[in-house]
């Protein structure tokens, strides 16, 4: 058994005894979320919701399931990938398109307060954002790849 300060490594396994996974909601106790990157709680608190009204982005939030506190956030935007004729080779994609849709997680941030309680918090937003770029193949749209907007200005190792 680890010392009581060891942080909780959160798996695809254990996820669901921990979190709860939502979409951004009018009422969200948004206010209260605090991350290293001011101008992300700051997107969460002004932009996130105007932009799921203008249909620009869908955002997540990722609750603690013993307080409901908001943990973590990603916001999902539409996007394109143009692909040579190699890398289109390597996707074993057969099309007459220069670009292929894509979904793109445009933020994502994990609330300071909960970085040293939990490891993996990152990873597993990424993880579901993998699924719903899968389950979004519907009849009426569809999405090849998941793509991120790495924020090397911020953090230079996010690109590593």
């Amino acid at each position: 058994m680890g010392k009581v300060s060891d942080p909780i490594v959160i798996t695809r396994e254990n996820r669901e005894q921990y979190f709860r996974l939502e979409r951004l909601a009018p009422g969200a106790p948004i206010e209260a979320f605090e991350c290293r990157i001011g101008e992300y709680a700051d997107y969460l608190r002004e932009d996130a919701l105007r932009a799921q009204a203008d249909h620009a982005a869908q955002t997540w939030l990722l609750r603690e399931e013993a307080s409901g506190k908001i943990i973590a956030y990603m916001s999902l935007i539409a996007d394109a990938v143009k692909l040579s004729t190699a890398e289109k080779e390597l996707h074993k994609l057969d099309y007459p398109f220069k670009t292929i849709p894509a979904m793109k997680i445009g933020k994502l941030a994990v609330a300071e307060a909960f970085r040293q309680t939990y490891r993996g918090i990152g990873t597993l937003m990424i993880y579901h954002a993998g699924l719903f770029a899968r389950s979004f193949i519907n009849p009426y749209c569809a999405a090849r790849f998941l793509t991120v907007d790495a924020d090397v200005e911020h953090d230079e190792g996010v690109s590593n």
